[in-house]
């Protein structure tokens, strides 16, 4: 799966995508609505439509409940509504909204919304009353009319808290895409493991999804756009623990001082060859293909590639070539 960026040209752009061989398209919660661009990509046709992700806690479940299954009507049954948390100063300060412990709450919210998807599926009454989601009356007025199969719900999760969490009640993760082969073997799938031990699941039952950044050299030979969108992540103190497997843990606070004075140029250059390919996938569409299919094996057969920018259709389609040869 690869990103649509925004509403305009996303229909045009998702039949690009389609033609170039991607199995579907996902959108992230950036300068536009997450949910537009899939509304228009599921005119296309023929694609897998996923929120990756769409951030939770601004918004009501009932609301995502809504959104979502309208997305599964719309796409005939290839929707996941992808969720995240976000940081707590974005939620707070951006959203207005309140962060008070995520991992509870995002919990509290999946049940919520496999709740309502019952009672829309089934009839049975919804009363669902927790710590911060209350959903107790549901009219026939408000109940979708289409018949429809509720849409998984995947969660997109870094720390061990919120993955083992997601591995218990989702149904599936959405591997951030700061991150590496070594910090997804040796952090990320053993908290999944547990996780599912304690909903009493076995991988088969789950999905987990890796996200990749991904820079094409003969668009950006220098890859600046990957190592600014490395460094704004590596500033962020959540992403910490994927630099401390590497021993790189030391560049975090040095950008997160230099993103307080607005100096992203300098941020840039401050991420050293080796950190841009252990974390993204750089090069000619061979040496990406190569990256990805390394850092996956073993683990899924789906992959999301996050793109700094837009990568031009032909590159992409060169790349989804390679990772099927």
């Amino acid at each position: 799966m690869t990103a649509l960026f925004g509403p305009i040209g996303a229909i045009e752009r998702a039949q690009a995508l389609r033609e170039a061989g991607a199995s579907g398209v996902f959108t992230f919660e950036g300068p536009h609505d997450v949910f537009t661009p899939l509304t228009l990509a599921s005119t296309v046709g023929g694609l897998d439509l996923m929120t990756n992700v769409a951030i939770a806690f601004p918004r009501n479940p009932i609301h995502l409940a809504h959104q979502a299954v309208d997305h599964q009507l719309l796409s005939g049954g290839r929707f996941t509504l992808g969720l995240g948390t976000q940081i707590r100063t974005q939620i707070e300060k951006r959203y207005g909204s309140d962060f008070d412990k995520p991992v509870a709450r995002m919990r509290e919210l999946v049940g919520a919304l496999r709740a309502i998807f019952a009672t829309w599926t089934t009839g049975e009454r919804l009363n669902f009353q927790g710590e911060y989601y209350r959903h107790t009356l549901m009219t026939p007025t408000f109940v979708p009319r289409a018949a429809f199969t509720p849409p998984p719900i995947y969660v997109g999760a870094l720390g061990p808290l919120l993955t083992r969490m997601t591995a218990e009640v989702a149904d599936g993760l959405l591997v951030m895409p700061f991150g590496s082969k070594r910090f997804l073997n040796e952090v990320t799938l053993p908290n999944v493991d547990k996780g599912l031990a304690v909903g009493g699941r076995t991988r088969e039952d789950f999905a987990v999804v890796p996200e990749i950044i991904v820079s094409v050299a003969d668009q950006d030979p220098d890859h600046v756009a990957a190592r600014r969108l490395l460094a704004f992540y590596g500033s962020t103190p959540a992403y910490r623990p994927v630099l401390d497997v590497h021993g790189w843990g030391d560049l975090q606070p040095e950008l997160h001082t230099l993103s307080k004075q607005g100096r992203w140029e300098d941020m840039g250059r401050l991420i050293e060859d080796d950190m841009l390919h252990t974390i993204a996938a750089c090069g000619t569409a061979s040496e990406v293909a190569a990256h990805i299919r390394d850092r996956v094996e073993g683990v899924s057969d789906r992959v999301c590639l996050y793109q700094p920018g837009p990568i031009a259709v032909d590159s992409l389609s060169e790349i989804i070539d390679a990772l099927d040869h």
